[in-house]
């Protein structure tokens, strides 16, 4: 298929399926559902029917939700080009290394294996781990060796070293992380076409970016790192937070000078926002923003195509925040939190160095 066939048809196929995402009025309508009109809504009824606790049906609905946005993503990609493909396909890879994560957590701590396998999920072969393969190893290093050997190889040797030299978990799931990051920023360099890279430098730009202050303010100021020690944990973006900006966000000793030193959207952003928790909150709603521009006035097939995965993930996402709401009985201002149609209020606020 030529490349202006394929974007033809990338763009039809990705009009049709924008018809069925959903705004933040609808949200805010659906909170005012009960269980069974969710269920109704969004075609759950048959796994909410099923014996089983909230738990066994909380992990059935999360699956399923899962299951229909990575097959909406298998049919996106059909006609993109390989560095298209791998693109998409290096975003959606972020499930197999929840799984990845999951295994490791349980080698760790040494789990019950029912217990660990009954937290993964289940992922198209695309996508998928050798999960059974990894499933049988002996321990958390041994289960990143095996890796080394495949594709993830790079990220793999890199998690590995990290742990042998720390052992620590948490530095473990960040190497895991950056990695993850870093190859989509450099996933994002190799396409060939000047509208699909200028597309894809804002759009998974934003995402690094959210991740990078993320990671910035809690590794430097609730972790109390280094600069040094904090710069290594990030990853220089395709848009706004490139190496530099990073290098100088750093070396500021205190949240309210980096918050005013972001970029002119991002300072603006979060301001205010006077904790993590509603700077990520907001960070979300960014991302969302730059995704929906995407989709509406994306020149390219592939921008389009991720914009709508990207915006497909969070209405998903929520739905899954309303169900497990409702099977939990929680009151509907901790599902307004979880949904981020509140902001969140937390007495520890962005505190200026002494």
């Amino acid at each position: 298929m030529s490349s202006v066939a394929s974007n033809a048809y990338l763009n039809t196929r990705v009009a049709a399926k924008a018809t069925q995402l959903f705004g933040r009025d609808d949200l805010k309508r659906f909170v005012q559902m009960s269980l069974a009109e969710i269920a109704d809504e969004f075609a759950l009824g048959s796994l909410l029917e099923e014996p089983g606790n909230v738990r066994a049906k909380s992990r059935a609905v999360e699956q399923a939700l899962i299951q229909l946005l990575l097959e909406e993503l298998q049919v996106l990609i059909r006609p993109m080009d390989t560095e298209e493909r791998g693109l998409v396909l290096a975003w959606g890879r972020r499930f197999a290394l929840f799984n990845l994560k999951t295994l490791l957590r349980g080698k760790i701590n040494d789990l019950d294996p029912q217990e660990i396998r009954e937290n993964l999920y289940d992922l198209p072969p695309r996508l998928r781990l050798p999960d059974e393969d990894l499933f049988r190893t002996e321990s958390a290093v041994e289960l990143l060796r095996y890796l080394e050997s495949g594709p993830l190889s790079l990220l793999a040797r890199q998690a590995r070293e990290i742990y042998e030299r720390r052992q620590e978990a948490f530095a473990l799931e960040a190497a895991i992380d950056q990695r993850y990051y870093t190859e989509l920023a450099r996933r994002v360099g190799r396409l060939g076409g000047h509208a699909d890279q200028r597309e894809m430098r804002v759009l998974v730009g934003s995402l690094v970016d959210r991740a990078n202050i993320l990671w910035l303010l809690r590794f430097r100021f609730g972790y109390k790192l280094s600069p040094s020690e904090t710069f290594y944990q990030l990853v220089p973006s395709p848009h706004l937070m490139y190496r530099q900006r990073l290098l100088d966000l750093v070396a500021l000793d205190d949240q309210i000078k980096v918050i005013a030193a972001l970029p002119g959207p991002l300072r603006d952003l979060l301001a205010d926002a006077g904790n993590l928790m509603e700077a990520q909150r907001r960070l979300a709603f960014y991302c969302a923003d730059i995704a929906a521009d995407a989709l509406r006035h994306g020149q390219t097939g592939v921008s389009r195509a991720l914009a709508y995965l990207m915006l497909r993930e969070e209405n998903l996402r929520a739905v899954f925040g309303l169900v497990q709401g409702r099977l939990l009985r929680l009151p509907d201002t901790y599902v307004d939190l979880a949904l981020g149609l509140s902001p969140a209020i937390c007495v520890h606020r962005w505190q200026e160095a002494a």
